[in-house]
């Protein structure tokens, strides 16, 4: 009879520590699938990242492209317009120099008339004494 309650008590004891060491195997598998999850998660969280960073360093490339052209346009347009401020600066020298030529020309355009009608009143006063 000892011996038969020794027994129970073992296999109660054992029965127990089994019962303990399946709720560890239960809450191991537990924790290692929330863990896997977790880490599927942060996989597919660092893939969405990792391709959008591609996708903004291909856009950030793209634009600086974009920005290199532009600039180099800009010099260009720079540089035409200088030439043309220069031209232009250029003719208005002309022009003030023409200007200045034709007011002499006036000048002696009415200087001559004037001559001219003092030689027809000279002439026709001279005409009639004849």
């Amino acid at each position: 009879m000892e011996e038969n309650i020794f027994k129970n008590r073992i296999i109660i004891a054992l029965s127990i520590v089994v019962l303990m060491l399946l709720v560890s195997n239960i809450s191991s598998c537990s924790s290692a699938y929330r863990n896997r999850s977790a880490r599927d998660k942060e996989m597919v969280t660092r893939m969405d990242l990792e391709e959008k960073m591609n996708a903004f360093i291909q856009q950030k490339a793209s634009i600086e492209e974009k920005i290199a052209q532009l600039s180099k346009a800009l010099k260009e347009e720079k540089g035409a317009h200088q030439t043309t401020k220069n031209l232009l600066a250029q003719e208005k020298l002309i022009n003030d120099s023409l200007k200045g030529e034709l007011e002499k020309v006036i000048k002696l355009k009415e200087a001559l008339e004037e001559d001219l009608k003092e030689a027809l009143v000279a002439l026709k006063a001279a005409k009639p004494k004849q």
